[in-house]
């Protein structure tokens, strides 16, 4: 099967097309032909980084990737909850490799859900990561009608997604980010816009109950420390809590947690459930062909990717 690998870790030029084995599967997975995958910027941190070397275990060749949308062509032997010929996607294998970056991937049906027929595999493939990344912190925390919700980053792919999931949670959503995703912020549901680049959202919003900070960076954390209401909570999806910068939001009475999104077939089927009742609306601003996920890496690594990156096989 032809899978896009890579040679080592490092820049876009260790990228190659390359004919590999088809996996082989164990008792409770299932093969897919791959349809669609998403690129996120966890790919190009894990492409870049020697310091998360350890997500590739003792995989050999490296093929990166999370997320994918596509067919069963194959089944393990205790499988009885789909069969050859389902659609499906999900998240796999996070924080380890998932390996979709190839025409064929070995999945364990616990991190799948059936794709609604009514949407294409573009469209499944970028609500994955990206979804479960936004939609599990917000059932940790609890989210409940009337909260004041602020989103930060909220015209990426994280952040579109928490936009739409803390609005039907019933929350009044404030959405931060640049003017040109304004528009499509707002028609997603945010009640209030804010331009990061013409206003300091700590000037100008208070009582905020949960904020979700898709900033990596430490002092961007700090700057929700006084618009967040005692008993109020900080989920950081980047940014490692040290204990330190815990201890100054406890001083305040603020919960403040960093979440690993972790594969989940229930969650995935709650996101496809949304998805089939038009409750979900994914924002895709490129579709890549296979042969250009180096590309579709260059693209993300810009850091201005209004909603997310398809790739299609």
């Amino acid at each position: 099967m032809k899978a896009m690998i890579l040679s080592a870790q490092g820049g876009i030029e260790n990228f190659s097309l390359a004919d590999i084995p088809v996996p082989s599967l164990k008792h409770d997975e299932v093969l897919i032909k791959t349809k669609a995958i998403s690129i996120n910027p966890a790919d190009t941190i894990v492409r870049s980084n020697n310091n998360v070397s350890w997500v590739f275990g003792n995989d050999n060749p490296l093929v990166l990737g999370w997320d994918i949308s596509g067919e069963i062509v194959d089944i393990g032997s205790s499988v009885q909850n789909f069969k050859v010929g389902d659609e499906v996607f999900g998240l796999l294998n996070h924080p380890y490799i998932g390996r979709t970056y190839a025409e064929f991937v070995a999945a364990s049906v616990e991190h799948l859900a059936l794709k609604p027929k009514k949407i294409s595999h573009e469209t499944a493939a970028v609500s994955t990561l990206a979804a479960l990344t936004a939609l599990q912190p917000l059932n940790k925390v609890g989210i409940k009608p009337g909260d004041r919700v602020l989103v930060t980053a909220a015209g990426g792919g994280v952040g579109h997604f928490a936009v739409q999931f803390a609005k039907q949670a019933g929350a009044y959503v404030i959405a931060l980010a640049s003017a040109s995703k304004k528009d499509l912020l707002l028609q997603l549901g945010a009640d209030e816009f804010i331009d990061y680049k013409k206003e300091k959202f700590e000037e100008i919003i208070h009582d905020i109950d949960i904020v979700i900070d898709g900033v990596r960076d430490d002092q961007h954390l700090l700057r929700s420390l006084n618009i967040i209401r005692p008993g109020g909570t900080l989920i950081s999806l980047w940014t490692n809590v040290t204990e330190a910068l815990s201890e100054e939001f406890q001083l305040k009475g603020i919960n403040i947690f960093y979440n690993m999104v972790l594969p989940n077939g229930v969650d995935m089927q709650y996101v496809a459930d949304l998805l089939d009742n038009d409750l979900l609306k994914p924002h895709i601003s490129k579709i890549f062909p296979f042969e250009e996920i180096p590309n579709a890496h260059i693209e993300i690594e810009k850091g201005h990717t209004t909603g997310k990156l398809a790739v299609s096989f």
